[in-house]
This record gives C-alpha cells, structure tokens and sequence, in this order.
C-alpha cells in the first residue's frame, strides 16, 4: 500500500488548459482586465456626479490645509462652531479682498487695455503684411470674416447657452463646497470616527496611519504650494507693475492660480503676462517678462520648492505628468489642480497601509487606536484638546472603554448561565411546558426580573 502511495506521489500532475504557463498568464491578464474594467467603471460614475464629487475633493483640501488652525484655535478654549466660523472669517476677508482689487483693477485699466490692444493689433497687421513671409489683405479679410461668421452664428450661440450652464454648475458646486467644508472643519472628528467603524483591531491602527499620513501630505502640499504660490505671484507682479504692464494685480492671481498646476501652470501664466507686455508696451518689455518668469521660475524649482515642501510630494515628475494629463481630460481646469494631489495621497496612503506587517502591532497600539477614536466620536479628539488635558482625556477614556468591557463579560456570564439552567430553574405549566410569560406569578424568561433585563 505504501508502494503504492509513492508511485503515485512520483507521477506527473495532469496538465489542464490553464496548468501551464499561457494558462497562469491568462489568469493574470484576465484579472488585470477586470480591475481596469472596475476602475473605468468607477471613474465613470464619478463622472456623472462630478458635481458632487469636485466640491467635495476641494472641500477636503480646504479643510487639510485649515484644519490646523482651527484645531489651535479650540486648543486655546474655542468652540467649534466659533473657531469654524472664524475660520472662514478669515477666508472671506482673504478672498473678497483679492477678487475686489481684480475688479477694480480689470475696470480700472479697461479702456487702457483695449486702445493697447488695438494699437498691437496693428501692429501686428502690419508686419503681417510687411514681413518675411507676407500675407495679402484678401487671406486677412478671409481669416476675419470667418471670425465674425463664427461668433454670429449658432455654434457661438450655442457655447454661450452652454457657458452659462456651466456658470449655474459652478456657483452650485461653489456653495456645495462651502458646505461640506464647514461641516468637515466643524465635526470632521466625528465624521473621521464613522468611517473607522469598519475596521478594528490591528487594521484599525493602519487605517488610523493612513489617515494621518494622507491629511500630513495633503495639507503640506497645500500649504507648500500656497507659500510658493505667494512667492511666484508678488515678484512677476511687482516686476509687471514696474514695467508698467497694465492689469499686474490680475496677472499675478493668475499667477497664484497657475502655480496649484505643477510643471505647466506657472510658465503659462508667464507667457500670459509676456503677450499682454507684448501688446500694451512693446517687445522689449515683453522680452524682459520673459526672463523675469523664468528666473522666478528656475528659483522655485531649485530653491524654494525643497524648501518650503520638504519630501511632501514624493511623487516622480512622469506620474505627475500623467496624473496631470488625466485630470485635465476629465475635469478640465479644476482637474489639473486636483489630480496631482490626489495622486500623491493615494501614493501616501498605499505607502502607509502596507508601511508595518500586521504582526508587528502591538496591544498597547490597537488600545491606543480604539481610545483615540472613541475619542473622536465625542466630536473632542486629541487634535483639538490642550495638551494638558490629553492624558486625563486618554484616562477617562479607557476607563470608560474598561468598564464596557466589563458590562460586556457580565451580560455574556449571565446569559450563558440562563441558557444553562433553562429547563431546570423555569416552572412548568399544566402541560410540562416552561412558562415563558410569567402570567401566573413567577419569574419568566422575558419576564422583568430576569437576569437579561436587570
């Protein structure tokens, strides 16, 4: 018999259609299809409620990169709604002042802009003419009827229809975004807390990492980017504004706009800035906008960025581009902004996930975990309470956590014992039965002095 059993031990296993090489590499080929399946599915329906979905991603920026300041705020005795409401305070100043001095200043220089504009229009027209390769007046007079035939007709109409619609969905998704930002700078604890409900134990602990480490890397970024922004947008424009190039305050915000696009956004920003130079003032002070935008530019890349930003982004500059890529296809502008941040949470999250094996944790870690987000469940996590109170906070809270348990244990006890002494300590009725409603007197199973209800 054992002969036997070793024959066969010794022969060669069946080979089957999918046993062989080709066979696993469909397999895997077969499951790499169905994950992109899923992905472009899941993309898809984010699509169709991008209204939803881009406020929201925005709300989260906003909320990474002012959280901290609120959390100061109630760490010196604010409420939250106060250091929330004071918080967007803030903002409003910050912004309403900025988008006021874009106003005054578009209206301000209007008039001046468009006598410059038509002056480099003919100048323009001229050395069309006149220059090395020269165009007759009939091809000019074409490429312009074409022109207006475009915006008198419907297609032009059409894009204005459209272009209102999508004004609607902006200030829609605007006033969204403001909500869902105060409610996560207001209550993001408890909302943290709700969605840590699904893992315990040790995935609780690296679900709590994942967290951290993605807000860390989020509100950095932001924050790096904001700094580095400023920077950008207070030199390009005090060097418009010396030379005299009209519309400097909104060149600059666009500017602080175009450097949230890495790689791209700040150099067109500057080639913006280098034709309005070119048709209000001439070459020569667009030539110096030039050089003025890529010496800032190279002291960013070079300077600035590793400093302020640190390893924030550690992300490579082709995964940027493609992150950029993508976004920009399916989300326009706001994609751009959104997609490299995005992709380097992500990164920071897969990193945090598999950053420790499950083995490693310890006990004293998963109780840690487990009292911070019973913690943050009471809308007063560590974040935001005084370092003075964390310990005492930490204390209340495992003895609360320890006498739950201990309630636990007790009912768990008592129910064991009921269900061990059913047939014995129950009376019976005329029929031998156990009487379970407790109608004649004595103590039921579900009667109110059973051990359960006590």
């Amino acid at each position: 018999m054992t002969r036997s059993n070793d024959v066969r031990a010794e022969l060669p296993a069946a080979q089957g259609p999918w046993r062989d090489s080709l066979g696993n590499a469909s397999i895997r080929a077969a499951q790499v299809l169905l994950l992109l399946v899923l992905g472009v599915v899941a993309v898809y329906a984010l699509i169709q409620v991008r209204l939803v979905v881009i406020p929201m991603l925005l709300a989260i920026i906003l909320a990474a990169a002012i959280g901290p300041f609120v959390n100061w705020l109630r760490r010196k005795g604010w409420g939250p709604s106060m250091a929330t409401t004071a918080a967007f305070l803030l903002l409003l100043l910050l912004f309403g002042g900025l988008i006021t001095g874009i106003v005054f200043a578009v209206v301000g220089q209007a008039g001046q802009l468009v006598s410059s504009a038509t002056e480099g229009f003919d100048k323009l027209y001229a050395f069309a003419q006149n220059g090395p390769i020269p165009i007759d007046d009939a091809q000019i007079q074409q490429a312009r009827d074409s022109a207006i035939d475009f915006a008198t007709s419907s297609t032009a109409s059409s894009g204005a229809i459209s272009g209102l619609s999508a004004a609607g969905n902006f200030f829609a998704g605007g006033l969204l975004m403001v909500v869902i930002l105060f409610f996560f700078l207001k209550d993001g604890e408890k909302i943290w807390a709700f969605m840590l409900r699904a893992f315990k134990g040790k995935r609780l602990v690296k679900a709590r990492r994942v967290g951290y480490s993605s807000m860390a890397v989020l509100g950095g970024y932001v924050r790096g980017t904001a700094i580095v922004a400023l920077v950008d947008s207070v030199f390009i424009g005090a060097a418009l504004l010396v030379l005299g190039v009209p519309l400097a305050l909104p060149l600059a915000a666009i500017v602080f706009i175009g450097a949230f696009i890495p790689l791209v956004g700040a150099t067109l920003a500057g080639v913006l800035a280098a034709l309005i130079a070119l048709v209000a003032n001439g070459p020569f002070v667009a030539l110096i906008v030039i050089i003025v935008v890529i010496v800032v530019n190279q002291l960013e890349g070079n300077f600035l960025q590793p400093v302020v930003m640190g390893r924030t982004l550690q992300v490579h500059a082709l995964v940027i581009l493609f992150a950029l890529t993508a976004g920009t296809i399916l989300a326009g502008i706001i994609g751009a902004i959104l997609s490299v941040p995005v992709a380097a949470v992500i990164w920071a999250a897969i990193k945090a996930w598999n950053g420790e094996k499950d083995e490693n944790i310890t006990q004293e870690e998963i109780e840690e975990a487990e009292v911070q987000t019973a913690l943050d469940e009471t809308g007063h996590g560590l974040s935001s309470t005084p370092p003075e109170e964390q310990e005492a906070k930490k204390a209340a809270a495992m003895s609360a956590a320890d006498d739950a348990d201990e309630r636990r244990s007790l009912q768990e006890r008592t129910v064991e014992g009921l269900d061990d002494d059913t047939d014995d300590d129950l009376p019976t009725g005329p029929a031998g039965a156990a009487d379970t409603d407790g109608t004649d007197g004595t103590v039921g199973r579900h009667g109110g002095s059973s051990p359960v209800a006590r």
